[in-house]
């Protein structure tokens, strides 16, 4: 036995088959939370780096975390992690090259 699949009247249907409140969907005040005060204070935005240094290493804060949890497929996975973590670190580097930001010698305070 089939059965029709249409909406029930509760009452809140006015006649031309739009809902005009209650039920589950209707806005029942504002309930939602204020963005600002979710995030707190608004700060002004740190003041832009004059140069970027490449890390030597694109992998290693991701490596420190240890092997990808995926049974079976530790070393593949790893593999392809490495390969865009590389990637994105060589695209980082000629994004800051051609802003003329990337830094070409060491600084003094890098200790090389």
């Amino acid at each position: 036995m089939s059965r029709s699949r249409r909406p029930s009247n509760n009452g809140n249907n006015n006649g031309n088959g739009s809902n005009n409140g209650g039920g589950r969907g209707a806005n029942k005040g504002s309930r939602h939370a204020n963005t600002r005060d979710f995030w707190g204070t608004s700060f002004p935005p740190p003041e832009p780096a004059d140069t970027v240094t490449m890390a030597d290493d694109a992998t290693a804060m991701v490596r420190s975390l240890g092997t990808p949890p995926l049974t079976g497929q530790e070393a593949v996975a790893e593999h392809y992690f490495t390969a865009v973590y590389v990637k994105a670190a060589a695209l980082a580097s000629a994004l800051a090259a051609a802003d003329g930001l990337l830094e070409t010698e060491p600084s003094p305070s890098s200790g090389l």
